[in-house]
């Protein structure tokens, strides 16, 4: 099968005088009979940039069928708020990348989770969607858990932002377990390992 590859934007960084730095990622597009691939998405405001660049190639959103992220820093994939009740956060730790989706106002439809009865599940929460900033529920009471897979640079960062999360969440999706409802016990626990 024969692909196209199409550099919809070249990517740049540069420093600034005031010692930060600007950078956008290269944006691709691999376009194939069959399957049509984006790499690397560029920040969170080039939304309309990229569908204009898709419309001059003949292609729709909908006619996309990978994304590919080279890694999650901000210029390649975007952090930010979706709209005031979904919001991407960076919350390094596990990985210097690692980012969390909070969803607020959201309802619970996974009836496995303790505490989520047929009327509970018509009220609205907040969860935090976390990667391996929490391993599972168990890594609460056991933090060796996560520091053991995590990077040893990052454990105090990493011990920051779970905290920062569990006080914001009433739900948390950890990396690699079911969904659990948060306690103050929970907090406390997060709070004496700081």
């Amino acid at each position: 099968m024969m692909y196209q590859v199409i550099v919809l934007f070249n990517g740049y960084s540069k420093q600034l005088e005031d010692g930060k730095s600007e950078a956008n990622c290269s944006c691709t597009l691999i376009k194939g009979q069959e399957i049509n691939i984006i790499v690397d998405t560029m920040t969170a405001w080039d939304r309309d940039k990229i569908l204009t660049a898709l419309r001059s190639h003949n292609v729709k959103p909908e006619e996309i069928n990978y994304v590919v992220c080279t890694h999650s820093h901000a210029d390649h994939i975007g952090e930010y708020q979706l709209n005031e009740d979904l919001k991407i956060i960076a919350t390094p730790g596990h990985t210097s990348e690692d980012i969390t989706l909070l969803i607020k106002n959201c309802r619970i439809i996974n009836t496995d989770v303790n505490d989520v009865d047929g009327s509970q599940a018509l009220q609205t929460y907040c969860v935090a969607i976390v990667g391996d900033l929490f391993e599972k529920e168990a890594d609460i009471a056991d933090p060796e858990i996560w520091k053991s897979v995590g990077k040893k640079e990052l454990e105090k960062t990493q011990a920051k932002n779970r905290l920062m999360i569990i006080k914001s969440a009433d739900y948390i999706v950890p990396g690699h377990g079911p969904m659990f409802k948060v306690t103050e016990d929970m907090i406390r626990q997060l709070e004496s390992q700081l």
